[in-house]
């Protein structure tokens, strides 16, 4: 009754009983009469001598229905790698489950919403890169990738092809005339800041990329909220591309076929009409009062407050005079680095349909944002 109390050798009897009565309770299909008439009398001989309390006997019977089994029914072929590939398929689908229904990891990949979320950032140096040492660490902590790419002899850039890695990296093989060279930056980012392109001319020992590369901030994207409620203004949010003509125009120009993810700042909410006095944003006709929109409008801290755009090709909110009524399912999408920001100023709002969920979480680098996104 108090089998607390009971003897190890009690104990461990009791649970080698247990066990075999439940392996025979699965297993005695696969048994033929005679067999499964020897492992219920070994049973018995256990089950005897644990209400004897005879040490030796339940010992004895123990091991011999141990025996027996392992005759009986020996394990599967293969059974520990079987074990372990049941263990890794599962993984992968609570993975799935989680990606698909839960959070989605996203990269940061512009700087649109700088200095919230930074955006992948390339910086040219004279200086060689530091130490292995240091290396890893600005790796680890802040997502820092350090480039110091020489040209073997005298060449030309002939193409450029960027490819992902692991989801989360990328790297652009750059092919020249006599040599090729794999650099761990985006195409984008090799032309822009360290002027490498097609037709580009190096000589011998010429630097082609020197400096550091600065990964986009790694946010987890909660998938779940606005399955339960409706989003709110302020929030970062991540939505599809899909159906945004003008976006995806671009993206076409860019040899990008389909849509894409977008994150930016949410400034309007159906019905709102929104205006935009630099460095001010107004909505409904008073300033905007939630803290990541306050936050911008403060022109401190690298915030630059919300701009007029001016560009020909912006549609909206581009004097302080002009305003936008956000459309019934629809919202108004702004970045946070509002000089450099492509948003709804450009390509109108946001379907509701078209909504992913909210930024939620930095997950990496862990400099400078690691933590919840305000």
């Amino acid at each position: 009754m108090f089998s607390i109390f009971a003897p190890a050798y009690i104990k461990e009897g009791e649970l080698v009983l247990k066990n075999a009565r439940k392996l025979l309770h699965y297993k005695k299909d696969l048994l033929s009469d005679d067999s499964r008439a020897d492992f219920e009398a070994a049973i018995g001989r256990l089950e005897a001598a644990i209400k004897e309390r005879n040490r030796a006997g339940v010992e004895e019977a123990a091991q011999q229905l141990d025996k027996q089994w392992s005759r009986y029914l020996p394990p599967a072929k293969d059974a520990g790698w079987r074990e372990n590939c049941e263990v890794f398929l599962v993984a992968i689908v609570v993975a799935i489950g989680v990606r698909t229904y839960f959070l989605q990891p996203f990269t940061i990949p512009t700087g649109s919403m700088q200095p919230t979320l930074n955006g992948i950032i390339g910086t040219p140096s004279n200086d060689p890169p530091p130490s292995l040492p240091v290396e890893v660490y600005d790796f680890v902590m802040r997502g820092r990738n350090y480039l110091n790419v020489t040209c073997k002899s005298d060449d030309v850039v002939m193409g450029m092809t960027e490819r992902k890695l692991l989801f989360f990296f990328t790297e652009t093989d750059v092919e020249c005339e006599h040599s090729s060279y794999t650099i761990w930056a985006p195409v984008d980012t090799l032309e822009h800041t360290f002027n490498v392109h097609p037709g580009s001319v190096y000589h011998a020992g010429d630097v082609i990329a020197r400096g550091y590369i600065d990964a986009g901030d790694h946010v987890f994207v909660d998938k779940v909220s606005y399955n339960l409620h409706l989003p709110t203004r302020g929030e970062v949010f991540v939505f599809s591309t899909r159906g945004i003509t003008r976006i995806e125009e671009q993206l076409n120009r860019q040899g990008i076929e389909g849509s894409e993810f977008y994150i930016k700042r949410l400034a309007g909410l159906p019905g709102d009409t929104l205006r935009v006095a630099s460095p001010l944003l107004y909505v409904n006709g008073q300033l905007a009062q939630e803290f990541g929109l306050r936050r911008v409008m403060s022109a401190t801290d690298g915030y630059g407050g919300y701009s007029n755009p001016s560009y020909p090709d912006a549609w909206h909110l581009t004097t302080p005079d002009a305003t936008f009524t956000v459309p019934e399912n629809h919202y108004f999408a702004m970045g946070d680095n509002s000089f450099n920001s492509f948003d709804s100023r450009y390509w109108g709002p946001v379907p509701q349909e078209n909504l992913m969920g909210r930024g939620l979480f930095v997950y990496w680098p862990f400099l400078p944002h690691w933590g919840f996104v305000r």
